[in-house]
This record gives C-alpha cells, sequence and structure tokens, in this order.
C-alpha cells in the first residue's frame, strides 16, 4: 500500500511541475525543417515508450505468473534448451526498431539539409553568420547592412544562412526554425531555413565555448515581406556605417547588446570561403615565392646536367 501511495504521490508531483513548464521551443515550431525534427523526436519518443511498455508489461506478468508463493513446495521447473519462436522474437524486434529509427533518421536528415519543399526555385537571402567571444554578428551583403546578436527575416523566403567563426568553435541553434549547426574558423558552413510565420523566437550558441556561453544568444524577428524591406530601408537611413577599426573592437572578448550598422565586415574582412578558404586563405605571397624558388631550382638542375 505505501508502494503504491509513493508512487501515485511521484505522478501526481511530475504531472504538477510539467503543467507549470511553458511548451518546448522544439515543439512549438515556426517552419518546416523545425516540424520535421519535431516530428521524428515524436516518432523516436513514441517508439521507445511502446518498448518500455511492452518490457515492463511482460515483466509484472512474469512476477506475478511465477511467483515462488504461487508454485507447490514439491515444484521444479522444467528444463527448456531453447525456443527458437522467442530467440527469434527477442532479436528480431530490435533489429526492426533499429532499422525503422535508422531509416527515419537518414530520411529526416536529408530533409533539413536541403532547401525546403515548394522553395526550391525561390532566390535565398544569404545572411553571414559569423561568432566570436559571446557575440553573433549578421552581415546582409546583398542589403549591405549588419547587425550583432539579432537577426530579421522575411517569410515564406528561403533563408541561406552561412555559418563560420572568428574565435573559437560555436554552434548556431535556432530550434523553432531547424537544429543546431557548427560555426568554425576557415570554412564556411550552410544552414537553410524558412520561416512560415512573423514570429518572435531566440538563437543560441548550443555549444560550450568558455565563460560567456550561457549568455551567448541572440534574437529572431520573422516579418512580412514588405515589413523586411522597410526595416531595411530604415537602417539606411539611420544607422552608423561599420570600420574596420569599430569591428576589431567588436571582436574583443565580452557580451553586446544589439547593434545595428550599414556596410558589413565582408568587405575588409572576407568569410573564409572561395579564395579565402582553407588554412591558407587562397594564393599568398610565401606561396609565389616558393613556386618561384622550385622553379629556379629545377632550371639549375637542368643546366646542371
Amino acid at each position: 500500500m505505501k508502494i503504491k501511495l509513493a508512487l501515485l504521490f511521484g505522478l501526481l508531483t511530475i504531472a504538477t511541475i510539467l503543467a507549470g513548464c511553458e511548451p518546448l521551443l522544439v515543439f512549438d515550431t515556426k517552419g518546416p525543417q523545425a516540424a520535421t525534427i519535431s516530428n521524428v523526436i515524436w516518432i523516436s519518443i513514441i517508439t521507445m515508450a511502446v518498448v518500455v511498455i511492452v518490457v515492463v508489461a511482460l515483466l509484472i506478468n512474469m512476477l506475478v505468473k511465477y511467483r515462488a508463493s504461487k508454485q507447490p513446495e514439491d515444484y521444479e521447473p522444467p528444463h527448456i534448451e531453447g525456443n527458437p519462436i522467442v530467440e527469434a522474437i527477442i532479436v528480431g524486434v530490435p533489429v526492426l526498431i533499429v532499422a525503422f529509427l535508422s531509416v527515419i533518421s537518414v530520411m529526416s536528415t536529408y530533409s533539413v539539409e536541403a532547401v525546403p519543399e515548394g522553395y526550391e526555385d525561390q532566390e535565398p537571402l544569404v545572411i553571414y553568420a559569423s561568432s566570436s567571444d559571446w557575440k553573433w554578428h549578421f552581415s546582409y551583403p546583398e542589403q549591405d547592412i549588419e547587425t550583432v546578436n539579432y537577426v530579421f527575416i522575411p517569410t515564406h523566403r528561403p533563408v541561406e544562412f552561412r555559418l563560420y567563426s572568428h574565435t573559437t568553435i560555436s554552434s548556431f541553434w535556432i530550434p523553432q526554425l531547424a537544429g543546431q549547426k557548427y560555426a568554425m574558423a576557415d570554412m564556411v558552413n550552410k544552414l537553410n531555413v524558412v520561416a512560415d510565420v512573423p514570429a518572435e523566437m531566440i538563437g543560441r550558441n548550443s555549444n560550450f565555448n568558455g565563460e560567456g556561453f550561457a549568455e551567448n544568444t541572440f534574437n529572431v524577428t520573422s516579418l512580412d515581406p514588405d515589413e523586411f524591406d522597410s526595416w531595411i530601408e530604415d537602417i539606411h537611413a539611420t544607422a552608423e556605417p561599420l570600420t574596420e577599426e569599430e569591428f576589431t573592437k567588436l571582436l574583443e572578448p565580452g557580451h553586446l547588446g544589439q547593434m545595428t550598422f550599414t556596410g558589413t565586415h565582408l568587405d575588409f574582412l572576407p568569410a573564409p570561403e572561395g579564395e579565402h578558404g582553407g588554412h591558407n586563405h587562397g594564393s599568398s605571397e610565401t606561396d609565389q615565392d616558393s613556386a618561384g624558388h622550385e622553379e629556379t631550382n629545377t632550371e639549375s638542375e637542368h643546366d646542371h646536367h
């Protein structure tokens, strides 16, 4: 009786706590990629719940049916060498479950990596999202503006975030729009998202990168296309231009509020892609000098022979 009361009290406590919680952001989706991820989570939860319920039910049945008090004193259990049917079930069912979840995971991964279905023919809005300790810089090369710690995007238009870091590895995550993706130095990762509705969202760095990690967040706002265009016009009318000196100060470790500039740091500090990508960052004078020395050495050897 005491055990039953303890279990009941525990269930009521859990229910009370969960009743006061806000909806988890990963389930309050605002875009197709986030909806796909949410569906996969629910499929996994339901699959695991079925497994747990079946196993617990079988366990209770075995404990009750074969308990010692129910058997006569002279009872001796039969000696069984094995049961092919039972063995096939206990091996086959887990294999089928793992195969099912594997197929779901692979299909959903390809789905969230691609441009959402129905938006393939639209020109994406390209936004460079670069991290520094401990802030996020959003560069809009087409609109020629840059923001710090907040980003505005239009609804019903594909957005291609190009992610990289000026310092340590960070992880770019907007739970209501997509899964996380790493931002690293010397390379650019791409993340495709679409916002279905106007909304206020929160994004953050989900990869621990030092003492300022906990507050390494940013605000995300999705606007109707007309409102987004008006926002761009307002910035060009009111914001100050971003200079190289100012940007160098922004890269210093620390926390900042939201900031807005005209122009982008890409003009004087390009993203690590194309000819600026990789550890060499394109051709350098050193590389050219090395090539020249190799050519000279080759000619000398030829003359010597």
